[in-house]
Parts: structure tokens; sequence; C-alpha cells
């Protein structure tokens, strides 16, 4: 935190010490001022400048995941288009699903078959 406002923070509190207490008011504000460092210190905060930095990460990092979301829908598009070769060069096989080799719907890259793919090339799931 910057040391203006812990300064700032350590006065006000000052300020609300009755009269009778501000003969030690040296000791006071002292103590206040290490209190309050130890205290802000402990804390897990950033710079304000590390923070913006890590906004325009975080911005930068939810367009490009955007754009790979939209090439995949569009991949997954172009390969669920019914009758259409599959970009491996193999034929529609039952249900108009490219089985060709080369990770078609029942290829070993995975393709429709891998894990959460739910599709097996034929009709009726």
């Amino acid at each position: 935190m910057d040391t203006f406002r812990i300064d700032e923070i350590a006065r006000r509190l000052l300020e609300s010490v009755p009269p009778a207490l501000r003969t030690v008011q040296r000791d006071l504000e002292t103590n206040f001022r290490a209190v309050l460092r130890s205290s802000l210190a402990k804390l897990d905060v950033v710079t304000r400048d590390e923070f913006d930095t890590q906004t325009r990460v975080l911005q930068r990092t939810r367009e490009k995941l955007e754009q790979l979301e939209a090439r995949l829908r569009e991949l997954e598009g172009n390969r669920a288009a019914p009758g259409a070769a599959g970009p491996s060069g193999g034929a529609a096989g039952p249900g108009g699903v490219a089985t060709g080799p080369g990770g078609g719907a029942s290829g070993p890259g995975g393709g429709a078959t891998g894990p959460g793919g739910g599709a097996t090339g034929s009709q009726g799931h």
C-alpha cells in the first residue's frame, strides 16, 4: 500500500485519540504505522499496475478462446455436414458421417468416438 495512505490512516487514528493521551503522540504514531505496515504486508495484494497487466492478459486470453471456440464450431459443422467427405478424403458412412482413415468418426484419432464423442458412425445415436 502507498506510504502516503498509511501515513494518512495513522494520522486519522491519532486524531481519534483523546487530547489527554496526545502527549504520547509520537509513540502512538510510530506504533500505528508499524502495526498498519505489518498488517498490510501480510495481505496478499498486488499493485494497480500488476492488476491492470493481468486484466489485459485475461482479456487477450478470452478473445483467443472465443476465436478458438468459433473455429471449433466451424470445423465441427463442416465435419457433421451430411454427405460431405471428411478432410481425410474418406467416404461418408452410415448416417453421412465420414469413416475414412485419418481420424474420421471411427478412426484412431478420437473423432466422434473419442472420450465424450458419443457418435459411432451409425444412425440411431
